[in-house]
Parts: structure tokens; sequence; C-alpha cells
């Protein structure tokens, strides 16, 4: 797949942006106080619920069981869709994706269109592609829009502005509402109110012009066709109603059987994400209905590395994302590092484990994520559909450094390991030979013991990185094998 991509430019490898990102000491407190808050508040609301656990075993066992029969479902869907009216795109890959709906809004002779807040769409680049062809394409949501008017890229899944504090904000919607729209008022200050008054006349008149919406999905129900927005200011309300064309383009993996399985999710994902008992606006459609809402309904499907994903027994995992950003509240390098620095539309710990598998390993960004972790296990206890994050990173780290087996465009190759780790591997194969030898193994710890004194302060060549950061660990003047031996072995 030539155009799998994540709608992000060339991005440095994880360790040089994030060395970058943890100097800048304003956003470090934005995201410090935006994370805390909204970690604290989900943990009270997930508190309220008994059977918490429960639902996300339930949320796991539905979304296991569809991808387990994803193509069944995907048929199913289509047929229901088109039944409903609508028409169905298949999508290999992102420029595919970004050609159909390009195509589809040049049909209309419409040269601009409103935008529900679509992880999908910015996975594969659809505002440039629809730039590039003269189409604007104008975000509707209050945080898409901060992020478009500045120029920026978004840094979280629920937040996407959540780097920018409530000055800055004032600042972007002062110096550039004007060129895309209604400019901001005069005198327009930091409160958050003022500003969400801003942003509502600045989209309004655009709500009421355009005559298409581009949207993504959180779910779609095979049995009925029916596409499920969850959103909390009405503004995908507005794009999902009001334009006579509506295009959504939508991850195949987003798929659920049936609409009973909707209950599982409309409880989890809430609360999970905003710390809301119930989604603000839930907008759901199935195809067209004359008199009512759009007259024209596209639904393109979106593969792009999914089916690769797919392939991977332990790697699939994270095709159960329901992108709640729970994992990313709590991860402490997220919080240091922010979401640019994982040079991809999904940062912190899903985004580790999800964009290397669909882009690949072989950039040097990809091949740094499965490090951006310390392991601690917080986005596994925290993640609604129970995706063990930690479990998916190492084994992406022994694909990086050994290389192996994997699935490219359907297709099984073997891939080489990426470089860097040539002394990495050589240390593994030096300890598996040692953990084979017991006698070695113990030979090595008595002259470890003995030679003590001579210990390092600093590690030399590549273990200098680590002797950066930590101090090396005293050695023991006894082995543990040794006094167990003395101290037990004489009882036996």
């Amino acid at each position: 797949m030539t155009g799998t991509h994540l709608g992000m430019p060339a991005f440095p490898p994880f360790p040089d942006a994030a060395r970058e990102a943890v100097r800048d000491g304003v956003l470090r407190a934005n995201l410090r106080h935006a994370t805390h808050t909204i970690r604290d508040k989900r943990a009270r609301a997930v508190a309220e619920l008994a059977d918490w656990d429960r639902l996300c075993a339930a949320g796991k066992a539905v979304k296991d069981h569809t991808l387990r029969h994803l193509d069944r479902y995907l048929l199913q869907l289509e047929a229901a869709v088109t039944a409903a009216g609508g028409t169905v795109h298949w999508a290999a890959d992102a420029d595919e994706a970004n050609r159909i709906v390009t195509d589809l809004v040049r049909a209309t002779r419409e040269r601009e269109v409103v935008k529900v807040k679509s992880m999908a769409t910015q996975e594969t680049g659809l505002n440039e592609a629809l730039e590039a062809a003269g189409i604007a394409a104008y975000e509707t949501d209050l945080a898409e829009l901060i992020v478009q008017l500045g120029h920026d890229r978004p840094s979280h899944i629920l937040v996407p502005a959540i780097h920018r504090n409530r000055g800055e904000i004032r600042d972007v919607f002062r110096s550039q509402m004007g060129r895309w729209g209604r400019p901001a008022p005069d005198g327009l200050g930091d409160d958050p109110r003022e500003l969400a008054e801003a942003a509502r006349l600045h989209l309004r008149e655009k709500f009421l012009r355009a005559q298409v919406a581009v949207s993504g999905a959180n779910f779609m129900v095979a049995e009925t066709g029916t596409m499920v927005v969850l959103e909390s200011e009405g503004n995908g309300r507005m794009c999902l109603t009001l334009p006579d064309t509506l295009i959504s383009v939508v991850g195949i993996e987003k798929v659920v059987p049936t609409f009973r399985d909707l209950e599982i999710f409309l409880q989890t994902l809430p609360r999970s994400s905003t710390a809301e008992r119930m989604n603000p606006y839930t907008t759901m459609w199935t195809g067209t209905h004359e008199g009512d809402g759009p007259s024209a309904f596209h639904l393109v499907l979106l593969d792009n590395g999914r089916t690769d994903t797919l392939a991977d027994e332990t790697g699939r995992q994270a095709l159960r994302c329901i992108r709640c950003s729970a994992c990313l509240n709590v991860c402490p390098v997220y919080e240091r590092a922010g979401g640019h620095a994982y040079g991809s539309v999904y940062p912190g710990p899903i985004g580790a484990v999800l964009s290397p598998q669909l882009r690949g390993t072989a950039s040097a960004i990809d091949a740094t994520l499965p490090y951006a972790s310390t392991l601690c296990g917080a986005c596994y206890e925290v993640c609604p559909v129970a995706i063990d994050i930690p479990e998916v990173l190492v084994h992406l780290r022994e694909r990086v450094v050994q290389g192996g087996p994997v699935t490219r465009e359907g297709v099984r190759v073997r891939i080489r390991p990426a470089r860097g780790h040539t002394a990495e591997r050589a240390a593994m194969r030096a300890a598996r030979l040692l953990l084979d030898h017991p006698g070695a193994l113990r030979a090595g710890e008595r002259l470890l013991a003995r030679a003590r004194r001579l210990r390092p302060r600093r590690l030399p060549g590549p273990g200098r990185a680590w002797t950066d950061s930590r101090e090396l660990p005293d050695i023991p003047a006894e082995s543990f094998r040794d006094w167990w031996a003395r101290e037990r072995g004489s009882r036996r």
C-alpha cells in the first residue's frame, strides 16, 4: 500500500522530537494541567459503575469477535447501507480514499466542505488533498478549528489543541479568523465563554452555506447500516443534517455486529474519554430519507494498513481501540513529550503501537515509537477494551531489533532488523549464551563481585545513553545463588 501514511510530514525519531518537547516549559505545563484534570474526572466517573470491569470485558469480547469475522460483517454493512439508499466505496489506502472523496465533491460542483472531527481523514491527509484540488475544507470541532487556524497539528486524540492555553487560542482567533471567514469580535479576551462564542459565530455561516459535509464515525452497525458519531459541541449534528451531500470516511475496524452492541460502548466511551455519564450529542443516521437530512450519502471504508495489522495475532488487539484517549492521559511519557513527538495523528501509547503497524517500521520515527514507553502498564489499566499495550510494545520492539515475517499489502514478507540495534542484538545473544550455561553464569557473578570496586560510573559506547540519566547499581559482594547456598543449602 504505497499510499499508507498517517497524515503527518516527515518527522525525526521519537527521542529527538521528545528531547525538544521537554525543553518547552509552557508545553509541559499545559499538558500536565490538562491530562491530570481529565484523568481525575474520568476516575470519578468510572468509579460510579459497579460493573465497569464487566462492561470493559464485554466490549473486548465484541471487538474480538468482530475482528475475527470482519469480512462477513463488512459485507453485511455494505448491503445494509446500500439498501438504505447510501453508496459504499472501498479504499485500500490513503491515496485511494482521498481520490474517492475529491471526485465525489467535484461531482457536486461545490468548492468547500465542512467537516466533523475525523481521525480517519487526518490519517489520510484529506484536507491537503482537497486543497490541492481547489476545495476548501473547514474543521468545525472547536479544538480542530484552533489547530487549523493556527496552522498547527493535532496533539491529542480527544483534545487536539491540548498543547495550547487560553491566551494562545485567543491570539490565534484574533489573527487568523478573518482570513478564513467571519473575524473574531473586537477586544476578544481569553475567557472560555468568549472563545466559544467567537467560534460559534465564525462557524455558523459555514454551516448554513455548506452543501457538502465530510465526517468519520465512532461506530458502524452491520445489521442496519447505521453510522454513529459521538461529540460534545453540536457541530457534528449541524454537519450531519444540514448539507445536501454527506461523505463519511471510516476505518474498517469501526464496525460492530448489532445495534444492541452499541449499548456497551455508549456507556464506556463517554466515561472513559470526557468523564461524562452520557454523551452530549450522539448522532445516528442510516442511509438517506427524503426531506430529512442529506439527500446523498457515501460511505468510504478505509483499510490503509488495517488488514495487515489484523494478520498479526499479537498486534491486532490495537484495532479494538475506540479512540477514548484514556491511555494518553495517564502516560508519563506523553505528559512530558506531548503528541507532536509521536509523528502521527495517533499519539501516546495507542499511537506507539498502532502507527508502526499501519505504516511499518522502516522509517526512523516508526522504528523508535515502540520505545516511547516506560512499560509501566498504566495504559492497560485504563483501557476500556483491554488492549494490552505493553505486550504489543514489547512485540514491536522485537520486530524492530530482530526483523522477521510480517504482512505488507496482504503479502507475507520478511523484514530486516532496523539500523542501530547491532549492539543490542549482540548483547541479547551473549545473554542467551550465558543463561544457557549455569556454570558460566555462576563464574561471571563471582568475578563481578570480586571486581566490584572497579565498577565505572558511566558505561562506554552505546551504554553511555543509559547512564546519562541513571546510576549504575552497586554490585553486591555475594550473588543471590551463593547466599542461598550458604544460608539454606546446609539446612537441606
